[in-house]
């Protein structure tokens, strides 16, 4: 028994000697590589157990600094490693936006499901009234001659078809009226066979009937030259069709030569819009497609038309295409000249994914969807957006159908949560392992701490507390300044109050409280706790960064 009991004493002092001949070499190797202190190495109690692989070692305060291998601030404090799991953690969290669920109540947050659609577009653009072109007639005597008496004497005076609008002497109109009538008598008084003088006649009086037709004399007034055998001093002319005059150039008296306009009259029962629409929704447009024309005159009126036609040219100033809608014009409402309102219908090209157009938060280089994952947590998404309509907005790429979208106070969830840092995680890359050079930190939502409320500045929102430790930051307790999002958190603070708050991180170094409570209990140490503290961690509560 007694040489059993010398073995194991034996036994157990070559264990001590080993453990403590394990640990000084541990230690001595710890001291000497500063890498070991942040790797876990494999035992053989757990032989499942992995190194863990640091990726870089970023700013204990959170400043926009990392570094390859391990190093100290400019306050003495140690860099903090960051391994590869909790790279990938961090990454994933920072695109997620987390709000309390009293808070979501409070913003009125509102989602809807992201679906498939036909989405239909109307285009809107300003136009004015024209007249058609294709009914517009001008008057115009094709020899020369004199203005006799005017019957329409005013521009903007409506005539009907056939009505006289001015009578004309000509000498030459005479003339040929004389000729016509002397040769139409002679070819009746020879005899009808074989009589050349009688041939020579009707070919005479032919001529003159070609001549006065050519001149635009009406068959109603020949057929009374023939009858009457005396030709008139005076011609009368008419208007082609009912319309409006337009312009009117004659005056009573006046001389004109051959082919020189004295009046033009429009037919206004058909009206033209031509309306300027932009040029990247010209392609959208089709010739038939429906329109509707509102003018501020009659504005409980809607007229209804169809595109006639999508010019092939483009206005550089304006980078829009002209385009006519034709529409009739009953009761001669619609006036040449007055402005209206045009709304184009464009077809849809089939079921797309759509979103409705609150949903998008457009900074103006990249647009944003709020993506509800759960009650309370959220992602922003860059999205592709196709085409909009007057409330859904086409999303090509970005969204699943059938996810929830946030419709509602999504820029409230901006300026509570700081989006801008969540959506800057998007393009965050983590530096690879033995990279040289300084990286920019992933960026935080969000991080909690209690403290007690040094100073605070009134004229502005800054003020100082004094924190305990920040797990999220790795941060010790400390006293450092703050700025409040807004003027509505300051009722709860004043020196030496007790706080739970909330902040984030708007610009490098710039830290932001965004919510504020009475501490219920605080892990902030005693004065001579923290005295303490300091003793041991000179460069803990140093005075902000």
């Amino acid at each position: 028994m007694k040489q059993g009991a010398r073995i194991a004493a034996g036994a157990l002092a070559v264990a001590a000697l080993a453990a403590a001949a394990g640990y000084w070499a541990g230690k001595r190797h710890t001291s000497g590589h500063p890498e070991a202190t942040h790797q876990t190495v494999a035992t053989a109690g757990d032989p499942a157990a992995k190194e863990r692989r640091v990726l870089y070692y970023r700013n204990p305060m959170g400043l926009p600094d990392t570094s390859p291998t391990p190093k100290k601030d400019s306050m003495g404090m140690d860099y903090v490693p960051v391994y590869a799991d909790e790279a990938d953690e961090q990454a994933t969290a920072t695109k997620q936006l987390r709000i309390s669920t009293e808070k979501v109540q409070k913003l009125g947050v509102r989602t809807e499901a992201a679906r498939l659609r036909s989405l239909d577009r109307i285009v809107r653009a300003v136009g004015r009234i024209e007249p058609d072109e294709r009914r517009q007639y001008a008057i115009a005597p094709k020899f020369e001659g004199y203005v006799e008496r005017l019957q329409v004497s005013v521009t903007g005076q409506a005539v009907g078809k056939g009505q006289v609008l001015f009578e004309v002497y000509s000498p030459e109109l005479v003339s040929a009226q004389r000729e016509y009538v002397l040769a139409t008598q002679a070819a009746e008084s020879l005899p009808p066979a074989g009589s050349e003088a009688r041939s020579g006649m009707q070919q005479l009086a032919a001529a003159s009937l070609t001549r006065l037709r050519n001149w635009d004399i009406s068959d109603e007034q020949i057929k009374a030259l023939a009858s009457s055998g005396d030709s008139r001093r005076t011609l009368s002319f008419r208007s082609p069709v009912a319309g409006v005059v337009t312009e009117k150039k004659a005056v009573q008296g006046m001389r004109f030569m051959p082919g020189e306009t004295l009046y033009q009259v429009a037919d206004l029962s058909t009206v033209w819009v031509i309306t300027d629409v932009f040029e990247q929704d010209i392609g959208l447009l089709r010739a038939g497609a429906p329109a509707r024309i509102k003018v501020n005159a009659y504005p409980d009126r809607v007229f209804e038309g169809t595109v006639g036609y999508v010019y092939p040219t483009l206005k550089a100033e304006t980078r829009s295409v002209p385009v006519r809608v034709e529409l009739s014009n009953p009761g001669m409402l619609l006036k040449p000249g007055m402005f209206a309102q045009v709304e184009l219908a464009v077809a849809a090209r089939g079921p797309v994914l759509t979103v409705p157009v609150s949903a998008v938060i457009d900074s103006g280089t990249r647009q944003i969807v709020l993506v509800q994952l759960a009650e309370g947590r959220f992602e922003p998404r860059e999205v592709k957006l196709g085409v909009r309509s007057d409330d859904q907005v086409e999303v090509r790429d970005g969204v699943r159908a059938g996810e929830q979208v946030v419709v509602a106070a999504n820029f409230l969830i901006d300026a509570e949560s700081n989006l801008k840092a969540a959506v800057g995680g998007f393009a965050q890359a983590q530096p690879p392992a033995g990279e040289t050079g300084a990286r920019t930190a992933p960026a935080s939502t969000g991080h909690r701490a209690e403290g007690q409320v040094e100073s605070i500045d009134a004229g502005s929102a800054a003020l100082r507390i004094r924190h305990g430790p920040v797990e999220s930051l790795h941060w010790p307790p400390m006293s450092m300044p703050f700025q409040l999002a807004n003027e509505s958190l300051r009722k709860d603070l004043k020196p030496g109050a007790m706080i739970s708050f909330e902040f984030v991180e708007r610009g490098p170094g710039e830290w932001v409280i965004t919510s504020v409570k009475p501490a219920a209990g605080s892990s902030i140490r005693s004065e001579a706790g923290a005295g303490a503290a300091a003793q041991a961690h000179p460069h803990a509560a140093h005075a902000g960064h």
